[in-house]
């Protein structure tokens, strides 16, 4: 599978980022680690520091860390059906809530079931997305992960340098 995974920070100079290689993070703490470290390098975190991610046009998937907080990052992902088919999604959810992400499938044959988002929808409502909207954006007919994801840095202020990272 690939996939587009992007951590930026806000820092006081502004929005910054770079792009990730997830197959080098181990778990979820590790990520919290290099989304915090971004900040830092970058001069100093005034916000949140994020990884957007997206999988072969299939799901969105968020993490949020805070600046000065050692709380557990907040995760989203926009369909829990994620988990079971990617490693990078397991790897997120399955660190950050207890339980199991199987649902038992009743769908009938030759259907595909509605995605389940699952996960913390207002880890974005202070950057302009309450949850509400956000699931509205993850659930909206046609349109692709990568447009959610730009739709959630345009609310932020950091959809430029989501861009510059996708031009590579």
């Amino acid at each position: 599978m690939t996939y587009f995974a992007a951590a930026l920070a806000r820092t006081t100079e502004g929005w910054t980022g770079r792009e990730l290689d997830l197959h080098d993070v181990e778990d979820l703490e590790s990520l919290a680690e290099e989304l915090r470290d971004l900040a830092e390098e970058e001069g100093g975190s005034s916000g949140p520091a994020l990884l957007l991610l997206e999988e072969d046009d299939e799901y969105v998937g968020v993490v949020r860390v805070d600046a000065g907080a050692l709380d557990e990052p907040r995760v989203f992902l926009s369909d829990r059906r994620a988990v079971q088919n990617s490693d990078v999604a397991a790897m997120l959810w399955e660190e950050a809530e207890a339980g199991d992400p199987d649902d038992d499938d009743d769908e009938d044959e030759g259907t595909r079931p509605v995605a389940e988002p699952v996960g913390d929808a207002e880890l974005l409502a202070d950057l302009g997305t309450p949850g509400s909207k956000l699931l509205a954006l993850c659930a909206e007919e046609g349109l692709l992960p990568a447009d959610v994801l730009t739709t959630l840095c345009e609310q932020a202020g950091c959809d430029d340098v989501l861009e510059e990272l996708r031009e590579g």
